[in-house]
């Protein structure tokens, strides 16, 4: 049986914290637009701010529709489930925002994260994550899987790029500047890193 949660602590904060992996899910207006889901890791790129306030680390990639759909109308789903010890899934329903690396607030929500090298990774932004619904669920279909570690594939394509060869790489990339469906998405040029 599902519960609902006014906050984000003590059990279901540890149980959110230990998790390996995590998805995002967002939607543009559009009743016929392109819904995205994206799979998230790299240990430290997760953190609670708060009872109701999280936030992750946006890293460069091929798109950037999430960034888009946020910037839309900042409908975000987040789940977490056990894919080892007991069976549970977590969702946050709420509000997300994409802090890009030219906004005054982006330095301080670095230092959630002090396990990241944030020029290492090709960085785009810091997502906050404000909750409106906290519910979990059994996970009893979800299968049992061993978590090995992270790849260290992201960080070696990345850690090479400065500003100048990171911003060209995005403008190159089709669904980077404005998503599937013609949303603006992450602002280029890339703003330079304040860090």
């Amino acid at each position: 049986m599902g519960k609902t949660y006014e906050r984000i602590d003590g059990r279901l904060r540890g149980f959110i914290e230990e998790q390996p992996v995590f998805f995002t899910a967002t939607a543009p207006l559009s009743g016929d637009g392109t819904v995205n889901l994206s799979p998230k890791g790299l240990k430290g790129s997760f953190a609670v701010l708060d009872e109701r306030t999280m936030a992750y680390l946006d890293f460069a990639g091929s798109n950037a529709e999430t960034v888009a759909h946020l910037r839309e109308n900042g409908r975000i789903t987040l789940m977490w489930c056990a894919f080892q010890g007991p069976p549970n899934i977590v969702r946050v329903h709420g509000r997300g925002e994409p802090v890009f690396r030219d906004d005054p607030r982006f330095p301080g929500l670095l230092t959630h994260f002090p396990d990241i090298d944030p020029s290492a990774h090709g960085l785009r932004a810091v997502v906050v994550v404000r909750a409106e619904l906290v519910r979990d669920t059994c996970g009893y279909a979800v299968p049992l899987m061993a978590y090995e570690a992270d790849r260290d594939l992201h960080w070696q394509r990345f850690a090479r790029e400065d500003d100048a060869s990171l911003s060209a790489y995005f403008t190159r990339k089709e669904h980077v500047a404005t998503s599937l469906d013609g949303l603006p998405g992450l602002p280029l040029p890339l703003p330079p890193s304040a860090v």
